[in-house]
């Protein structure tokens, strides 16, 4: 391993070992500059790509055959990662590596993780909503990095998280390589609506509850 390469790994670990110390304080975390530069912006550009083929596809409500469109709650439009592209296979790997480490600092029993590209329009939005499916434990914690070079806040499509009591806990413009990490089934969120192209990565940690009979996470 070249001295770049480990440099940049133990700067990795690092932001790792703040996502645990913050989620174990308060269940989440806003971090900046979250990923190097050269891969922030390989990410940025794959999901400009996506979005001028026209590789993305309006988001539903639910999983598999009970997944419903219903624009009256999230206006997005979303493309799931896979290794097909250098720059979603990267990302992957980096989020393995952080489920390692969250794993030993929290003992969280993370599995698996999924997560796709989102694309927020002119006036899109997603209403408050949780992550955890009613009924299962199925997520454990959510991520968001965005991907939008010089945000403003008259550009909207802000994160509001909300706490137990239903109050306002933060506030998160989705600026340019911010990554957002909170317990799935903890916090309730909304996207505010969007007043230009939001790009972001929606993701998320799972435990393992596949069956004899059923693999979960189904597509």
């Amino acid at each position: 391993m070249n001295a770049p390469v480990f440099n940049h790994a133990i700067e990795q670990y690092s932001v790792f070992l703040t996502i645990a110390e913050q989620l174990r304080n308060r269940g989440y975390c806003v971090i900046d500059d979250a990923l190097s530069p050269a891969m922030a912006a390989s990410l940025a550009r794959y999901a400009t790509e996506l979005n001028q083929h026209n590789d993305l596809r309006r988001a539903g409500i639910g999983r598999g055959d009970d997944q419903i469109l219903a624009e009256a709650i999230r206006k997005d439009s979303i493309h799931w990662l896979s290794r097909d592209n250098d720059a979603a296979a990267e990302w992957l790997d980096t989020m393995e590596r952080m489920r390692v480490v969250l794993n030993q600092q929290l003992l969280l029993g993370l599995f698996s993780y999924e997560s796709h590209i989102a694309h927020y329009s002119h006036g899109d939005f997603y209403r408050k909503h949780l992550d955890a499916f009613k009924g299962e434990s199925n997520r454990i914690l959510s991520t968001v990095y965005y991907l939008n070079d010089e945000w403003s806040v008259d550009n909207g499509g802000e994160l509001i998280i909300y706490d137990e009591n239903d109050n306002e806990a933060e506030r998160v413009l989705p600026v340019f390589n911010r990554l957002v990490v909170f317990l799935s089934e903890e916090f309730p969120h909304e996207v505010r609506p969007s007043w230009s192209d939001r790009f972001s990565i929606a993701g998320w940690f799972r435990p393992n509850t596949s069956t004899h009979d059923r693999i979960d996470p189904p597509r």
